[in-house]
């Protein structure tokens, strides 16, 4: 099996033709750049234009319907990226956004891909909208870490022939050698009124953005100065906590700081002492009404740097949009382990992490001190050190083989530790053609104190992402005393077998459609203890349609069939208990409609109805947005479940608000209201970022809380509430 999935994978990627890369160069400002938007320098109108962009979506291989030029500057310190967006209807030009990070996926855009080491794996992520929002990430496996922020600086303006972005990237927020070379570079503008998007490299639809082996080159960067490589950031944080409606307050003050240095210019080393992780969004609200865990995404700042090192080929193929995951990834390092314990926060001492590469090797370590901290209801956890060690070894142009290694236990007093291998061959050249293969191959071992056997997991996958079909098969086993201590584990004591095809053709005049999609989807899992099947399930999506307006009508008739075998009792609710036995059931949802993101008004709602374990049950999702662009969006939405059981009835049910003021790129207010039945709680976050200029912020955040009392009417009372204040500045050297 191992040998079917890599030697066609190997072969196709050693032997496909090179093509010509598409190149250009940088040229030199002679004089100080004003960052503000306007392309009026000298330096400007003599840099040399990369080239025209190529139509990648609606027709590939077209011009673009409206004229894009970039021109790329550097000094001694900077890369300056000029990007003038033509367009014939300018008050057309959609840009809802200003807040930074916000997501860009309604506006017109350009992005921005820099493989500084000209790895074709990895790459900085940086991008804009008519507003000037700064979006920022790493790009890795074909994929975008978004939550990652670096200090740069963008400038846009709207004119009578379209838009301008002016874009301006220090050398110090990037890995770079020292003495120049080549980089990996690629563009991407989107008008998103056409559903246009326009690359400079690979304007292929089997080729995400992302894709970073598809990227053209500046052929010669020159010299960047980093100056002596030290990036040093203090912070100051005060926090008021105030417990219950007339409990006593506490207010608490924390300095620190954290510290990068480049070793050498492709290895950094980071550093944070009494770390505060305040000012960080808090997650979704989600009531888990399945037997395996719910996985919730990293958001800190310290532990997304740099994170693609540490990521491993146990994860994935991602299903396509809408197919529910496995509900069995296996995460030997999963950061949200160090800090976080049973929901609440335990405080970080110290941390260090070196990363980056050594020729072809990618290398991660990182070692974090927790402090002695008491949880709630009176359980001890004593201070300790965690330790992660991530070695990655590239070959070819998209693969790799790599090993891992943790210790510590972050939860129990006993040791524990990790170790595993994993293998990844990919290739955008299968048999010659523009198609895309990704096989993975992965082992690990937990070891732990007290736990002895039946303690490995390991699998298999293969992928054929491609645009008008796509297809994968994935194996894992996952055993029963499997527990890495620092990771995460959704589901143990099973072998999954999952097997999915697609066929997403693209009619050309039928209705307006840009694309349809058709997913088959079966997934199985057997229980390792008795070798019988645990969970079955198929699921089929036979109309999604996508129209060219950017309106879509997700799944007219989605059907799945589900079989459950339960070998102990699930309580799927609070006093609903789902005996022994075997469970079939079909499933129905059909999407009602979905309007363009892009609408001033937009929305969408689905309904999921049909049998449910023993008996029946019905599920709404609905969300509508209002936007008085680009300052002000207000977002509700619910997700409501009503289950009739024989063994009882339940009703789960989620509410969400987010109201968020933008005034400038620089100056945002969010605020996150959430409530669910599950726990009658209601909680508001409000969040308030100032940036002074890039690198300096201050955060203001409030959080506050109330619980819904029994009874008819809807009354709350009021829980903990918590003011947090954070200044942090940097300073270069």
């Amino acid at each position: 099996m191992v040998a079917w999935l890599v030697i066609p994978v190997a072969a196709a990627a050693g032997q496909a033709p090179e093509r010509p890369r598409r190149t250009t160069t940088v040229g030199v400002a002679a004089a100080p750049m004003s960052l503000d938007g306007v392309l009026d320098e000298a330096d400007w109108r003599t840099a040399p234009q990369i080239g025209e962009l190529v139509q990648r979506q609606p027709v590939p291989g077209q011009a673009p319907s409206e004229r894009t030029d970039i021109r790329l500057l550097r000094d001694a310190g900077n890369l300056y990226i000029g990007v003038t967006a033509y367009d014939s209807e300018p008050g057309r030009v959609v840009g809802n956004q200003m807040a930074r990070d916000g997501g860009l996926g309604t506006d017109d855009r350009i992005e921005i891909l820099l493989d500084t080491f000209r790895d074709q794996r990895n790459a900085f992520y940086f991008a804009t909208n008519p507003g000037g929002t700064l979006l920022d990430g790493l790009a890795f496996g074909n994929s975008l870490n978004s939550d990652w922020d670096t200090i740069w600086d963008v400038r846009t303006r709207r004119t009578d022939e379209g838009w301008v972005a002016e874009f301006a990237i220090q050398f110090k927020s990037l890995n770079v050698r020292a003495e120049g070379g080549t980089w990996g570079f690629n563009v991407s503008r989107t008008i998103q009124r056409k559903l246009e998007e326009n690359r400079w490299s690979g304007a292929r639809l089997e080729n995400t953005f992302f894709q970073v082996s598809e990227a053209g080159e500046i052929l010669d960067i020159g010299r960047a100065s980093q100056g002596l490589g030290i990036d040093l950031r203090p912070f100051l944080a005060g926090t008021h906590l105030h417990l219950g409606r007339s409990g006593p307050s506490e207010l608490d003050t924390r300095p620190g700081f954290d510290l990068f240095y480049n070793l050498t210019s492709s290895l950094k080393l980071s550093m944070t002492a009494n770390t505060d992780f305040g000012e960080t969004e808090v997650d979704a609200r989600t009531i888990n009404l399945t037997r395996f865990s719910v996985l919730f995404p990293e958001k800190r700042s310290f532990f997304l740097e740099d994170a693609g090192v540490f990521s491993f080929a146990s994860t994935g193929p991602q299903p396509a949009a809408g197919i529910p995951g496995t509900g069995a990834e296996v995460f030997p390092f999963f950061s949200r382990q160090i800090g976080l314990l049973s929901g609440q926060e335990v405080p970080l001492d110290a941390g260090v992490k070196l990363t980056g590469r050594v020729g072809r090797t990618d290398i991660g370590v990182l070692d974090v001190r927790t402090r002695d901290v008491t949880l709630a209801g009176g359980r001890e956890v004593e201070a300790k050190n965690l330790v992660v060690a991530r070695v990655r070894q590239s070959f070819l142009q998209q693969s790799y083989a790599g090993v891992i290694v943790t210790d510590g236990n972050p939860a129990l007093p006993l040791s524990g530790r990790t170790l595993g291998a994993d293998l990844r061959l990919a290739t955008s050249r299968l048999l010659g053609r523009s198609r895309n293969l990704v096989a993975t191959a992965y082992a690990l071992r937990s070891i732990n104190e007290g736990r002895t056997g039946r303690d490995w997991s390991y699998g298999m996958s293969a992928a054929y992402p491609n645009d008008r079909i796509a297809a994968q098969v994935v194996v894992r086993e996952i055993q029963e005393n499997f527990r890495p201590p620092i990771g995460f584990v959704q589901r143990d004591n099973v072998r999954l077998v999952r097997a999915a095809f697609s066929f997403n053709p693209r009619p050309r005049s039928f209705l307006n459609l840009q694309q349809t999609f058709h997913d088959f989807y079966y997934t199985q899992f057997t229980n390792l203890s008795n070798g019988r099947i645990e969970s079955a399930d198929f699921y089929m999506t036979l109309f999604d349609w996508h129209f060219r307006s950017g309106d879509n009508w997700h799944g007219m008739l989605d059907f799945q069939r589900v079989y459950e075998h339960l070998f102990e009792p699930f309580a799927i609710s609070p006093g609903v208990v789902l005996p022994v036995g075997e469970y079939r059931f079909n499933r129905f949802r059909s999407n009602l409609f979905t309007t363009a993101a892009r609408r001033r008004v937009s929305g969408g709602a689905t309904v999921t109805w049909g049998e449910y374990w023993s008996g029946d049950a019905e599920q709404l999702t609905a969300n509508v947005t209002f936007r008085l662009p680009p300052t002000f969006a207000l977002t509700l939405s619910a997700n409501q479940t009503w289950a009739e059981l024989p063994e009882g009835h339940f009703t789960a049910r989620i509410f969400t608000s987010t109201a968020n003021y933008t005034a400038s790129p620089r100056f945002a207010i969010s605020n996150l209201l959430q409530y669910d039945n599950r726990s009658r709680n209601l909680g508001w976050q409000g969040r308030l970022r100032w940036t002074l200029r890039p690198g300096d912020d201050i955060f203001l955040v409030v959080n506050q809380g109330w619980v819904r009392e029994p009874g008819e009417a809807p009354r709350f009372r009021a829980m903990d509430r918590k003011l947090l204040a954070k200044v942090q500045y940097a300073f270069r050297f």
